[in-house]
Formats: structure tokens, sequence, C-alpha cells
């Protein structure tokens, strides 16, 4: 699994012109699935985003984490992070999982997020989706379970 990260003041996501999630101070993940991910590879990832400690203390140094000020996650699926640009001019997406097997894992995903107490707002796997965001920082990282 791979997800990248931004540090936001707010974001949300929008299908076919409804609002469908939206957060405040939090992280936006971008998060995309591929083939032999398991549900250990979705633990992973979620103590990471949960812990990381991204956030800036009152001396301005990144020590909290998303648990440590009360943030909010807006969990996008992002098939293309599985995208391979080495041969040609358009992206091979052979790398990302099945759409049935990349959503229960997303899914997944969104679910331990939860049970360690975040609150996690999602966009509509699948569908064609406008993200808003005003990035914090900027801060962007990218995690890889592997």
């Amino acid at each position: 699994m791979r997800v990248v990260l931004q540090r936001v003041d707010h974001a949300s996501v929008t299908v076919e012109g409804e609002v469908v999630g939206q957060i405040g101070r939090g992280l936006l993940l971008l998060v995309g699935v591929t083939h032999g991910d398991e549900e250990k590879d979705a633990a992973y990832l979620a103590e990471k985003v949960a812990h990381l400690r991204i956030f800036e203390d009152e001396e301005g140094k990144m020590n909290h984490s998303l648990l440590d000020i009360g943030g909010s996650i807006l969990s996008v699926s992002q098939f293309t992070l599985y995208g391979d640009t080495k041969k040609g001019r358009r992206p091979n997406f052979m790398k990302a999982a099945k759409p049935a097997e990349a959503e229960a894992l997303y899914e997944t995903f969104n679910k331990m997020l939860r049970e360690l107490g975040i609150a996690v707002e999602t966009g509509r796997f699948g569908a064609m989706m406008d993200v808003e965001l005003k990035n914090n920082g900027p801060v962007t990282l990218i995690l890889d379970s592997q």
C-alpha cells in the first residue's frame, strides 16, 4: 500500500457537484493498493499515519501527531499512485490492485484509522473526484508499507 499524506488546514472532496467528505485541520490521504497487499499493510500504515509527528508544537517543531492535535483525515482512494511511467507516454496501471481487492483493503484501512479514534471522511471509491485542500507548510510525505 502507498499513501501520499498532506498536512492540511482544510480539505474536501466533491463527486458530481456534491461534497461527499470534508475536514478541517488534519491530513489528506491519497491511498493506493497494489497486488499482494494485505491487512497487515493497512495496519502498518494506519498506525504510522496516526502517530507520525508532523504537527508543530509551541516552539514550531514537528512534535505532535494527528492524535495529539485531535485532527481529522480525508481519505481518498487513488489507484494512479501505482502508475508506471517508465515506458511510453501513457501510464501503465498494471501494478494497481483490481478494484474489488483495492476497495476492500481501502475500507479496512479507514476502519483501522477510526478504531484509533480518528474522525475519517472519505471520497467515493472508483468515482471521478475533485479534491480541494489548503496544504499547511506545505508538508507532503509518501508512505509505503513495503
